[in-house]
This record gives structure tokens, sequence and C-alpha cells, in this order.
């Protein structure tokens, strides 16, 4: 199995708790985590407005944002292969980016509560 990179938002405390989980799950170390809130990643092919807009991933040379990005997290991490599986369904991928798109808009009240 190939390694994923993963960039997050290192300043959003949501973020930070969820990058932690997924650092434990990750016990094969699968997972590149890098953090750009600290700066740029020179490899990434991606702005950095935009990795910190949204979740990005890069698998297989393909980079992923939104809920793909976090099915291809999952599909790395053997407890959350499942659930990154079934996110290969157009349909399944549809409602996981609809819900995502809601959490976006909930993330700056999140953040200002879990700060």
């Amino acid at each position: 199995m190939s390694r994923l990179k993963v960039w997050y938002d290192g300043a959003c405390p949501l973020c930070l708790r969820e990058i932690a989980v997924m650092r434990r799950l990750d016990r094969r170390g699968r997972i590149t985590f890098i953090d750009v809130a600290e700066g740029s990643d020179p490899s990434c092919p991606v702005d950095r407005a935009q990795l910190l807009a949204r979740f990005h991933a890069e698998e297989d040379g393909v980079i992923h944002d939104g809920a793909a990005a976090f099915a291809a997290m999952w599909r790395a991490i053997p407890l959350l292969r499942p659930l990154g599986l079934a996110a290969r369904n157009p349909r399944v991928l549809r409602l996981l980016e609809a819900l995502y798109i809601r959490f976006l808009r909930l993330r700056p009240r999140l953040q200002r509560l879990f700060a």
C-alpha cells in the first residue's frame, strides 16, 4: 500500500484534534501530515490559501480535496478503510461532500468553541 500525504491547518483547533486522532490510528505510518499553517509546502501544487480553506490529500499522485481527501485518508487507516472504500461510490461521496460543505460553514463558530 502506498503512502499518503495530508495537508492540514495547524492553526485550527478542530483540525489539530482530528489530526491527533488520525496520527494515533495510523499505526503503520502510511500518512505524512503537513501543517500548512506553518508555511507553504514546495512539493504541493495547490495554493496555500486553498489548502487552508479545504482539506487536501495526495493519494497515488492524485490530489483530492474535501470529502474525497478524507476518504483517501481513511483508506490508509485499516480501522477506517471500509468507510474510505465506501466513499468510492459516487453517491456516498456526494453525500459526504454535502456534509463537509455544511461543516465548513460551521467551522468558524466551532473553532471559537474549541480554541
